[in-house]
């Protein structure tokens, strides 16, 4: 089935364009467009008091969203920035003793690890990091680690960015966090809304940090944090839209909300949350959901993985696929080949104008809804005559 007419502003300004790179930048949906436009319309008829909309509606609505689809008992533990850098500022800011002893992998997106590795320069932080190779063992590597070692913070990805493999311990350091430390911190931006995610059993005590930009289909701007009750209650660097509310503190002190609102910024851009909420309406409109949308996707890459197995792709066979697609168990919505050509097959893969992305030698292929099996069968033709 094909789902393009969702997607017809955003396919029609390309028409020619095979862009596999869901994983990088997912296009937009026409609903996005709706949002976007529908959040200057109230800016400017609501004027001085559109701001009672965002906090009474728009706020609400985005956070009902992220409670249904990470199985969260309670919206509020929801808040939102502009982007997951901000959180993991305020959320380490309130761990007011230096250094901060952290652990994490090797393999963690850029904005944890340029930040972690700056804190080590500066003396602010003693950062250990867990290899992810050899995989198969990795989740009792990691979880012996941060069982046997005194930790504040521990930071791992759900789906790792560059190879696509997916940790299954999450339960296992939930058990280890504590509101005096550690922390667990968890980067969901390879796994929010990419792959089905139930933190119901785990909500009451891990941070799950994401962002609207790839699966969500949203755009820049539309970064979200799920945070425990109990845990970083006064984080220092702190917005003044965390005073709005239900506050608490000491009666002559900085106060904070009492809910995950105790990680606002300051004045921001609600437009993203607009294309958020519109998204996720054009998707119960649709009957579809991250399960529906993973069963497309996943259809798409068996094919394209036949096709590495079958030699029809030209030299592009002879790349160690990471991640390949076996069985029908969650997935990431990318598949990580890995080959010392990788770089120069992307360049001309972007030359016949076929968008993927690459990482040193892996280059990846993100598979969405957006994509119909006409466009893999023209990826499949496109890869034997280039390779």
């Amino acid at each position: 089935m094909s789902y393009k007419p969702l997607f017809s502003r955003a396919l029609g300004l390309a028409p020619e364009r095979l862009h596999f790179a869901a994983h990088s930048h997912h296009l937009w949906p026409d609903a996005s467009f709706d949002g976007q436009v529908r959040a200057w319309v109230e800016a400017n008829h609501f004027a001085d008091r559109k701001w009672d909309l965002i906090f009474g509606e728009v706020v609400p609505e985005a956070q009902k969203h992220v409670a249904a689809e990470l199985g969260l008992p309670d919206p509020e533990t929801v808040v939102f920035a502009p982007n997951t850098h901000d959180f993991l500022i305020r959320l380490f800011s309130g761990f007011e003793h230096r250094p901060i002893r952290i652990l994490t992998t090797d393999g963690e997106f850029h904005a944890f690890r340029r930040q972690a590795e700056r804190w080590e320069e500066a003396g602010e932080a003693v950062v250990t990091r867990v290899p992810l190779e050899p995989f198969e063992t990795f989740d009792d590597r990691f979880v012996a680690a941060a069982t046997g070692g005194e930790y504040d913070a521990i930071v791992v990805s759900q789906v790792f960015f560059k190879t696509g493999q997916e940790i299954g311990c999450l339960e296992a350091l939930a058990d280890l966090a504590d509101p005096a430390g550690p922390w667990v911190i968890v980067d969901g931006y390879h796994g929010f809304m990419a792959t089905p995610t139930d933190l119901s059993a785990v909500a009451d005590r891990i941070f799950y940090v994401t962002g609207g930009y790839k699966y969500a289909m949203t755009g820049e701007g539309a970064g979200l944090l799920h945070a425990p009750h109990g845990y970083c209650e006064r984080p220092v660097v702190t917005g003044w839209f965390a005073e709005f509310g239900n506050l608490m503190g000491p009666p002559e002190g900085v106060q904070y909300r009492g809910d995950a609102g105790r990680f606002w910024g300051a004045t921001f851009d609600a437009t993203p949350l607009y294309r958020f909420n519109g998204v996720r309406r054009m998707l119960e409109e649709q009957g579809l959901d991250t399960a529906s949308i993973s069963a497309h996707a996943h259809g798409l890459q068996t094919r394209f993985q036949a096709a590495l197995d079958g030699g029809e792709v030209g030299r592009l066979s002879e790349a160690t696929v990471i991640n390949p697609v076996v069985g029908n168990g969650h997935r990431a919505r990318f598949m990580a080949l890995k080959h010392p050509d990788a770089q120069a097959w992307r360049a001309r893969l972007l030359e016949a104008n076929v968008v993927t992305d690459v990482r040193d030698e892996t280059i990846r292929f993100g598979f969405g809804l957006y994509q119909d099996p006409e466009d893999v069968e023209r990826l499949i033709s496109v890869c034997d005559r280039l390779f």
